[in-house]
């Protein structure tokens, strides 16, 4: 593991005594939700990330949004910094702590305030998990679309702060898309709405802006989110192809006939076989690869797309064509799917997972480019994609106790999601920057656009107070990190070049 502390033109300095603000904290706030001994700290001390940690210099649970505000407003006074947390299953480091900050989780406010069926909304507190989301919103038959691989642990809030997607992204959309209102707490204690229950809103729509901003401009304390109808017939076809190219090129093809499936993922061979030992989803061992495809509407709809999927599938190269044959079969080979990264930690004593996304037309020439960085490095590599929306999610395997196998693995890493920019790509689908990609974010944007980010952060929190160091790199980072700025199309160094 890695200690990591924000760039020292981003880390924001203070010199407020922790006991003088420990004691302002407890005039609203029960001791017990006030963490300050090492032992207490241990768990915060890094997200889903696990390479890169710090021991935060103070945590503190809240219980309502009052309780938010005045940790807040105690912050701002004195200049102190703050990261939000929701369940700290993001893969970025957006949670990561600061050594003098205070960390403010947001775990205790899990309550689901309405199950509005008329109108098709939940409001929901942000510490609310997100499968608990559809699983209070079933007996209305509906449900909430976004759907993590983590969501039976990661929450709303979170799902905001990083723009989370889901397997199915594809016809659904990402959070942005199934929020309707949020009301959040600026750096300086507002409370303030975002967005409106109806189709409209008054003033300008900031829902974009907020959504996707990695806890940099406000802190969410309540959501409503759109409810969807269960969808009358659902069907799940697996697909095996003898290449992963191939398996790539088919995906394309399903997009391109005018196909809208719910979900389209795609595995390769190292992850079939590990998702396979650890689930028993029913997966072929033989395949190189695997496309799950999966359709949802009415009844007629749904016979009628799965006639087409199947025969693009196949003309696609499909060596093998499997169709659920029940509900049960359909969720085993979810199961694998949605264990797929679990599943792979079984192969390495560690994993750093990626998450670029691309044009779906490039999908079968990153991959290729991936598996020849996979023998430059000497690094094997599982790959599991949200093929449909083409959001890349390669592990890189590697061991920590290995010296220099971790910055290995991060150069690695680094080198796929400038591979990415280069076919016109971006280096996030859903996992956001966080720390882990805000030296290819100098890549990613020119310095006249990242000091447009810095004006819209300036705006909502003058003082750079709210996870500072985190998903926009200061210009002297950039500077420091050598970084060119590349453009759609131009690749980014000779070593790439071949792809």
């Amino acid at each position: 593991m890695m200690t990591i502390q924000p760039h020292r033109s981003e880390r924001i300095q203070h010199h407020v005594p922790k006991q003088v603000l420990v004691d302002e904290f407890k005039t609203f706030l029960p001791s017990a939700a006030i963490i300050t001994e090492p032992e207490g700290l241990k768990p915060f001390e890094c997200d889903g990330l696990s390479a890169y940690h710090c021991l935060p210099w103070l945590v503190v649970l809240p219980e309502t949004v009052a309780e938010v505000q005045q940790c807040v407003r105690c912050c701002w006074r004195h200049g102190v910094p703050i990261v939000a947390r929701g369940a700290g299953t993001g893969l970025s480091g957006g949670a990561l702590p600061l050594d003098n900050g205070v960390l403010l989780s947001l775990a205790k406010l899990n309550r689901i305030l309405e199950i509005d069926s008329a109108n098709r909304l939940a409001r929901v507190e942000p510490g609310v998990r997100n499968l608990a989301i559809s699983e209070a919103a079933a007996r209305f038959g509906l449900y909430y679309a976004p759907d993590p691989s983590s969501q039976i642990a990661c929450t709303i809030g979170g799902n905001i702060a990083e723009n989370s997607g889901g397997v199915h992204c594809l016809k659904y959309g990402l959070t942005t898309h199934n929020i309707l209102r949020m009301s959040i707490i600026t750096m300086d204690g507002e409370l303030v709405t975002i967005g409106s229950h109806g189709l409209d809103g008054p003033g300008l729509d900031l829902s974009a802006v907020l959504i996707g901003s990695e806890g940099m401009l406000g802190i969410v304390v309540e959501v409503s989110v759109k409810l969807l109808p269960i969808p009358e017939q659902v069907q799940v076809v697996l697909a095996a192809f003898d290449s992963i190219e191939k398996a790539g090129l088919a995906v394309s093809g399903i997009i391109a006939a005018g196909l809208m499936p719910a979900g389209l993922e795609m595995m390769d061979k190292a992850t079939i076989k590990a998702a396979e030992d650890f689930i028993h989803a029913g997966y072929p061992d033989d395949a190189e690869a695997i496309v799950l495809c999966e359709l949802d509407g009415s009844a007629v709809q749904v016979e009628e797309e799965l006639k087409a999927a199947v025969a693009l599938l196949s003309g696609g190269g499909a060596i093998d064509i499997r169709i659920a044959k029940s509900g049960e079969e359909r969720k085993r080979l979810w199961a694998g799917r949605k264990a797929a990264f679990p599943a792979i930690g079984r192969l390495s004593p560690d994993y750093y997972c990626m998450d670029g996304t691309i044009p779906r037309r490039f999908l079968a020439k990153v991959l290729k480019g991936i598996a020849e960085l996979s023998e430059h490095y000497g690094l094997k590599v599982a790959n599991v994609f949200h093929a449909g929306d083409g959001n890349l999610h390669p592990l890189i395997l590697y061991n920590a106790d290995l010296p220099g196998e971790l910055q290995k693995a991060e150069r690695f890493g680094g080198d796929i999601l400038e591979l990415s920019i280069a076919v016109g790509g971006t280096i996030s689908g859903e996992h956001g920057v966080g720390v882990e990609k805000i030296n290819q974010m100098c890549m990613q944007f020119s310095a006249a656009e990242l000091t447009q980010f810095h004006a819209v952060k300036l705006a909502f929190d003058e003082q750079g107070l709210l996870n500072p160091g985190k998903a926009v790199p200061s210009l002297h980072r950039c500077a420091e990190f050598g970084a060119v700025h590349i453009h759609r199309g131009q690749l980014p160094h000779p070593d790439l070049e071949r792809f």
